[in-house]
């Protein structure tokens, strides 16, 4: 068995949460000395056997290489303090990609897929499509598994969502297939600028294929860019020759001309549902998949929660949990599904602009709930390009406050019309996570109506 490369290296991981543990053990397996830094106290009491927990504010003497969890900015005083240094500093993605290349039984196939909407979806389809085929497949990286969990566990083919903040610190990934779904707005307070969040999505495409959804015109122009050897576009639209599209109610394949699925069963529904199926089809068939398998692993995939997902329709009135919708590009998607709809919106626009989404989606508007820390920018916008809808902002401090939601959009509402938890902002200023604020609107809905979820 060869030697690693980090045997016998002073390794700090910077972040004890569930990627930096796995990063920590992997190491610790190959022969490094780990020390782990969190802010998080509670966090680096659970380490006890493979690495020394410490709570740091410099960088340790020796150190020669730093695993940062991806949240982590470059102008964090500690990776700071390493590049001045001139140590590296890599991610757990990266850390898992060179461990991958040294392994016994050979490198895995790697299919990422990126983009500001739909990775989670489109690596669900792609895991489907790729188990229907008979493949060991996982999916890992942001979805929730560790992308170094998956390769310790020795599955052949990943299927692997990464986030701009993941490509950024994974400087020599080089994907069997790498696909990019968007771009928007997003994340610019951590990136800087829309540039620069876009050329760390681009990083995707980089590989062997390189595949870019034609139809949003910045991706076009990264893929028409990019160093891939081979690449491949999908489009709504009627496919050219070498790419993937619709025709006829079909999801096609014009590269090696083969019909995969009825467009009609698709789920989700609507254009963000089928350029995400496109997207997977594309990446399964560069592995060489079957046409009959990308048709039987999309017919069995079943959308996330939180993800357009009916919650209940009490009185004639639907309320729908789109919690996912995390910025404003998720969110216009979102509203464009609908005629008549009763917004909930707000949160942590992370820099964002709202213009275009409200300009946009005014037409639709009956009436606006603002919640979160940037409900001011969303209702700044809402009496420029929509001045006559009704808006109600919740107030910090609600000790109830999807409660107060639900009460205030219903009010609103009347029969036909949906109430919509589309936020267009991330929830970490009142929530856990997506999640939780998903499920709280799904609760309040149900404790102020009293009423069945909706079947």
């Amino acid at each position: 068995m060869s030697r690693s490369q980090f045997a016998g290296a002073s390794v700090l991981v910077a972040g004890a949460g569930v990627s930096g543990l796995s990063a920590a053990q992997a190491l610790a397996e190959n022969g490094a000395k780990v020390t782990v830094t969190d802010g998080n106290e509670s966090r680096l009491a659970s380490i006890t056997e493979y690495a020394t927990a410490l709570s740091l504010t410099e960088l340790p003497p020796g150190t020669d290489l730093v695993v940062t969890s991806p949240g982590w900015r470059p102008d964090t005083p500690l990776l700071a303090a390493a590049a001045a240094e001139g140590v590296e500093v890599i991610g757990e993605v990266e850390l898992a990609w060179r461990l991958d290349q040294e392994s016994a039984d050979g490198p895995r196939a790697w299919l990422v897929v990126t983009g500001t909407n739909g990775k989670t979806t489109t690596i669900g389809m792609l895991e489907h499509i790729l188990r229907a085929a008979g493949a060991d497949a996982v999916a890992c990286g942001n979805v929730g598994l560790p992308v170094v969990d998956a390769v310790r566990a020795g599955h052949r083919v990943l299927a692997v969502e990464l986030s701009s903040f993941q490509l950024h610190w994974s400087p020599s990934v080089r994907p069997t297939a790498g696909a990019l779904l968007n771009i928007a707005e997003d994340h610019l307070d951590w990136h800087g600028s829309l540039d620069a969040y876009a050329a760390a999505k681009a990083a995707v495409l980089t590989g062997e294929v390189a595949i870019g959804n034609l139809d949003d015109p910045l991706v076009a122009e990264l893929l028409a860019a990019a160093p891939a050897p081979r690449k491949i576009g999908v489009t709504l639209g009627e496919p050219a020759p070498g790419q993937f599209g619709i025709t006829g109610g079909n999801l096609v394949d014009r590269v090696e001309q083969a019909v995969l699925a009825e467009a009609a069963a698709i789920r989700p529904a609507g254009p963000p549902g089928l350029a995400d199926a496109l997207v997977a089809a594309a990446l399964a068939r560069a592995h060489g998949v079957s046409a009959e398998a990308v048709r039987e692993g999309l017919g069995s995939f079943q959308p996330i929660a939180h993800r357009a997902s009916p919650v209940a329709e009490v009185d004639g009135v639907v309320y729908i949990d789109d919690s996912k919708a995390t910025n404003p590009h998720a969110a216009a998607s979102s509203l464009r599904a609908h005629d008549r709809v009763i917004w909930v919106a707000g949160g942590l626009l992370k820099g964002a602009s709202v213009e275009d989404l409200v300009a946009e989606a005014a037409p639709r508007l009956a009436g606006v709930v603002l919640i979160g820390q940037d409900k001011d920018v969303i209702a700044a916008a809402l009496a420029r390009h929509a001045p006559e809808v009704p808006v109600h902002t919740v107030p910090e401090g609600d000790d109830e406050p999807m409660v107060s939601v639900v009460r205030a959009a219903s009010a609103m509402a009347r029969p036909g019309d949906v109430v919509l938890l589309a936020p267009a902002a991330a929830s970490m200023d009142m929530f856990t996570d997506y999640t939780h604020r998903g499920r709280a609107f799904a609760q309040a809905v149900r404790e102020v109506h009293q009423s069945p979820e909706a079947g």
